[in-house]
């Protein structure tokens, strides 16, 4: 059995590949060439959805934000691949373009432009959340880019539910172009902000989801790497550029899901990466957010894909993985 390979985002003409290739690691742990070695590998084995950020990535040492979206942008000139590549990227967490004012979100979609070297993007988030603007100024501002032809969609990100929905509705009472797509925190590490708490399913960015019919592209989808099967005890986080993300799961309860995975992944026969990835996508995920550094992490993450779970082993993963929805 396989699943469906692609999927329609609502209330457009956008259709992309169920996995969502991350663009964190772009100029960060994946240098130039690197990255388009991965790039070219994805898109050549049928993938088409990148997704990055003007913030990728300020984080590392030496760096300003920027890198990620400005590698993409050179491959796309260089390999003449941007029509056929949907890109997402997202405004609002990086220090030199703060804030999600219109004036600011304009400014900032202008900057992520020269830099992808293009004249839209497919997608435009709200990367994190500016209480000093209105729901009212969100809705606005982010119609004005849609309206001048420079995203096609808009999404949200990292917006409690209730921000989203007064969004939603004020695009609504407004006649104004709406969200089309959220991008939560979801893995089977982290699990509650998605699907509620026990109860209380209605509290999880799912319900919201479901109520606006809002495509769901979830990120950290593996954990930092910690789903991969890489980690089987405290002593294998180590140190490195991903060891401070990855230790906030090393506990037993991270270790007993990272053990039921291994046994579902032994049943089945692929990755724990790729199984990781598939009980998302049969938790409803649209595209889970997956990264790579090298061509050769692109292979599970391609099985995920083709990969079904049965209800029963997703059902194993769901106790495994119980303690996090009640975070």
């Amino acid at each position: 059995m396989t699943t469906e390979h692609t999927a329609r985002i609502p209330r457009t003409d956008i259709e992309v590949f169920r996995l969502n290739l991350g663009g964190n690691v772009f100029g960060w742990t994946a240098d130039r060439e690197e990255s388009f070695a991965v790039l070219d590998a994805f898109a050549d084995r049928g993938g088409d959805f990148v997704d990055t950020a003007d913030v990728y990535s300020a984080w590392g040492e030496g760096h300003t934000g920027g890198e990620s979206e400005d590698i993409i942008g050179q491959w796309f000139e260089r390999t003449g691949r941007r029509d056929e590549t949907v890109i997402a990227t997202k405004v609002g967490s990086w220090d030199q373009r703060p804030g999600l004012s219109p004036a600011n979100v304009a400014a900032a979609l202008d900057d992520s432009l020269r830099r992808l070297r293009t004249d839209r993007v497919d997608l435009y988030y709200a990367h994190r959340d500016d209480e000093e603007t209105s729901a009212e100024d969100l809705a606005a501002g982010f119609d004005a880019v849609v309206r001048s032809g420079k995203a096609r969609a808009i999404g949200m990100s990292n917006l409690s539910p209730e921000r989203q929905r007064a969004w939603l509705e004020a695009a609504r009472a407004n006649g104004l172009a709406a969200p089309v797509a959220i991008q939560p925190q979801h893995s089977l590490v982290h699990r509650a902000a998605v699907e509620g708490t026990p109860g209380h399913p209605e509290d999880g960015y799912g319900a919201l989801a479901r109520e606006y019919d809002l495509a769901v592209f979830p990120y950290f989808a593996l954990a930092a790497g910690f789903l991969t099967g890489k980690y089987r005890s405290a002593a294998d986080v180590g140190s490195g550029a991903r060891s401070a993300a990855v230790g906030g799961y090393a506990t037993p309860a991270g270790f007993a899901v990272v053990d039921e995975l291994l046994a579902v992944a032994a049943e089945v026969g692929a990755p724990p990466a790729s199984v990781a990835i598939a009980w998302l996508l049969a938790k409803g995920a649209t595209a889970p957010i997956a990264s790579a550094r090298t061509v050769e992490q692109l292979d599970p993450l391609f099985a995920a894909v083709d990969l079904a779970l049965d209800a029963e082993q997703v059902a194993r993963l769901d106790r495994a993985s119980a303690p996090y929805l009640r975070e």
